[in-house]
């Protein structure tokens, strides 16, 4: 089934079309014709979705969780045509797409399932006491409501799962909010196929015509009029820090200012403590390369730095990992920014002070290899830039003179989505002291495996103290991120017959 997009916008249950024009980039097949999203475009959506509000904000569980499982049918019945051009546009294979595919329908279905539970509303009721003393008691209801439209980005690396219908749009929808989405450049046409498929279940469900919208392309203008305007109660935001931080700039300066759930930027630190790495450091070495390379390198937990204390074990263990990562052939990367930045971000890194390179590569436009740098402990914590987040397949191992400099290194990281401990049971003092300051950092913290994998369910926390995210509070995977998009209401002695159905 071959797809051939045409490059138009959903705005209200209408495709439409702007003057502007842009082109796909694809990694391979052709490049296709998109019309550029304007911020005329982005209000009449934003309207379109505050009056889908009354209706749908009110609407049952039983509704909502069939409109998502209905999206969830919708994208399955476009499979072959989504893999295609997700692939055409991405470079990804086809089988990362198919399981990316499935987790995007599995997080539909989840929070669809998640709704029907009910639990995530909090219902509380304080019963009236109308003869206490001093004072009587009013009776106190308390339920969480969904706060209104909702703006969503989609991210570069992940084209379904943090995209279109990804985890923000799920939970907001779930949550009651409709949805506009500003599609990324990256992939505009498997975001054009993934609202096909969302628009379909609009129509069967009998949906209000605003609760989704989609504009693509357009300059600058057209994001900043998305994150404010006086409509959007809320941002969802996965991409890179100093764009996620203007737009957050930008939330906290409206009138209104509004929440910013934004995803910005993590290294992923690993620390290797002595009696793991001395048992098993060969094997700690390939696994850390294969989740390094993992996917050219392009997840928000890549981890991206190594924590060692110096001696042979940890030699044995930059040796294994050296020569994993030079055997590791070229992948194609998401685009030629993230190509050319990857590239210029190795270059800095190499250049700095003290750093020792161990493998280097050659980058041909978008297909990269790893670098691998190694650095003391005493030059990478007195420079930041050893720091920052290189997004691809670059690792960095500091090594630390003993476990008071490791515990260091731990106290200086700035916010993390994870930190991961490699320990035996030899470790469990070092481990011990460590975990209170890594919970601090990250809002994962991992033993003995690699971050790389994010599971989608009730307990999961993608998210961490800032720059990692600007909500530590939050998290943008698993059944708690509804939270973000609903806020606490008390209903004060309001008679059964007029409090939402939830509570009555």
């Amino acid at each position: 089934m071959t797809f051939t997009p045409h490059g138009k916008h959903l705005i209200a249950g209408e495709w439409v079309s702007a003057p502007e024009t842009f082109h796909s980039a694809p990694a391979h097949g052709p490049a296709h014709e998109f019309s550029a999203g304007t911020p005329e475009l982005v209000n009449a959506a934003c309207e379109a979705a505050e009056e889908a509000f009354w209706s749908f904000g009110y609407s049952t569980r039983e509704e909502r969780a069939a409109f998502l499982n209905t999206i969830a049918d919708e994208i399955e019945a476009r499979a072959e045509a989504i893999t295609e051009i997700g692939s055409q546009e991405s470079g990804l294979p086809e089988g990362r797409l198919n399981g990316e595919r499935g987790r995007t329908t599995g997080q539909l279905r989840l929070f669809a399932d998640h709704i029907l539970k009910g639990d995530y509303l909090d219902r509380r009721h304080d019963k009236a006491l109308p003869d206490r003393q001093p004072l009587p008691r009013s009776d106190l209801r308390m339920m969480q409501r969904p706060i209104g439209p909702i703006a969503v980005f989609g991210a570069s690396n992940f084209p379904l799962a943090f995209s279109t219908a990804g985890g923000d749009t799920a939970a907001a929808l779930a949550a009651g909010c409709p949805v506009v989405v500003k599609g990324h450049d990256a992939h505009p046409g498997t975001g054009e196929i993934i609202t096909e498929a969302i628009h379909a279940a609009v129509e069967k469900c009998n949906m209000p015509k605003g609760v989704f919208s989609l504009v693509q392309g357009g300059d600058r203008s057209v994001g900043q009029t998305l994150v404010q305007h006086p409509l959007i109660k809320a941002v969802g935001f996965t991409g890179s820090l100093g764009g996620g931080r203007a737009l957050f700039d930008l939330c906290a300066q409206r009138p209104e200012p509004i929440p910013f759930f934004g995803e910005l930027g993590s290294i992923n630190p690993m620390f290797m403590l002595p009696d793991a790495v001395a048992n098993r450091g060969e094997e700690l070495g390939k696994g850390w390369a294969a989740s390094l390379a993992m996917g050219a390198g392009q997840f928000c937990t890549n981890p991206g730095i190594v924590v060692v204390i110096e001696g042979a074990e940890s030699d044995a263990f930059v040796a294994a990992a050296q020569a994993a990562l030079s055997e590791q052939g070229p992948q194609v990367m998401l685009t030629d920014g993230i190509a050319e930045a990857y590239t210029t971000g190795a270059a800095k890194i190499g250049a700095q002070s003290g750093v020792q390179d161990l493998v280097t590569s050659m980058c041909d436009r978008r297909e990269a290899k790893p670098f691998l740098f190694k650095v003391s402990a005493s030059d990478w914590l007195g420079n930041h830039a050893l720091s920052e987040e290189v997004f691809g397949p670059l690792g960095i191992v500091v090594v630390a003179k003993d476990a008071d400099e490791m515990d260091k290194i731990a106290r200086s990281l700035v916010g993390q989505l994870t930190a991961t401990l490699h320990m035996d049971e030899g470790d469990t003092a070092l481990a011990r002291r460590l975990l209170p300051v890594l919970e601090r950092k990250a809002g994962r913290v991992l033993a003995n495996g690699f971050p790389t994998g994010v599971e989608v369910c009730d307990s999961m926390v993608h998210g961490g103290p800032y720059p990692a995210s600007t909500n530590f509070g939050a998290t943008s995977v698993g059944t708690l991120s509804i939270r973000r998009f609903l806020r606490p209401v008390c209903y004060q002695d309001i008679p059964e017959a007029v409090l939402p159905a939830d509570l009555a």
